[in-house]
């Protein structure tokens, strides 16, 4: 294969992983606290066998968007939004992870957990409890837990130290590779919970971009293919 057909495949396969991104960004589209992820394309050169450096593209950059969602009302006591640069906290099997999905309940022994069961944390770290003979839960804008007018507990609200510590993992949970800090400038609403930040429109035109591309590129290998085929032939018969 030539130089140019090497480099087509490296862009091909960077577009195949694209698109399957971009698919699955309108998949969530709908899901809570979920944010869209791009993917970055950079340039490297390779020194193929016998032959000249060529340039090459890779796309192993993911970018994740941390524009904040739309709040919408639901009135559920145990629903809440962030607003700002803040996560929740929460305890799974494989250690503390942040997320911004705020759609949680009460369990069977209290604890305040997420739709999969983890459990939420508070300001300390430790499991939030919700006594179940209250009759009114309410949480102001810091965390802050009030039963019956009774103070019970905070939740957390926490955000990492630097950014790009930051790790996706199961759509909305992150795992940080760093230091973890209390937010200062986030806060909570009671009632509402954050939508996607997936602008579907948006995500279905780069769709479209992505299906062109390709198609150019499949087209141009196959050309390509021709083109050497032909040669390959007219050499045999001379």
């Amino acid at each position: 294969m030539e130089n140019a057909g090497y480099a087509t495949l490296s862009r091909q396969t960077g577009l195949m992983r694209e698109m399957r991104m971009v698919a699955n960004n309108i998949a969530n589209s709908a899901t809570s606290g979920y944010r869209s992820e791009g993917l970055i394309f950079s340039e490297y050169v390779q020194t193929m066998p016998g032959q000249e450096s060529i340039s090459m593209s890779r796309a192993n950059i993911f970018n994740t968007s941390m524009e904040q969602g739309q709040l919408t009302k639901t009135g559920g006591t145990f629903d809440f939004a962030i607003e700002g640069d803040g996560y929740f906290m929460i305890e799974t099997p494989q250690g503390e992870r942040l997320t911004r999905a705020g759609v949680f309940s009460p369990n069977a022994a209290g604890d305040l957990v997420t739709m999969d069961g983890y459990r939420v944390l508070d300001a300390g770290r430790a499991p939030v409890f919700v006594p179940g003979t209250a009759e009114t839960i309410n949480v102001g804008a810091d965390g802050t837990i009030t039963a019956d007018g009774n103070t019970i507990g905070q939740i957390g609200l926490f955000k990492p130290v630097e950014a790009h510590t930051m790790n996706r993992e199961d759509g909305v949970m992150f795992r940080v590779d760093g230091d973890i800090e209390d937010s200062e400038t986030a806060t909570m609403v009671q009632g509402y919970k954050e939508g996607s930040n997936v602008n579907a429109i948006l995500e279905v035109s780069r769709m479209i971009e992505i299906q062109r591309a390709y198609e150019m590129g499949q087209s141009f290998l196959e050309t390509e293919d021709q083109r050497i085929r032909s040669a390959i032939s007219n050499l045999i018969k001379t």
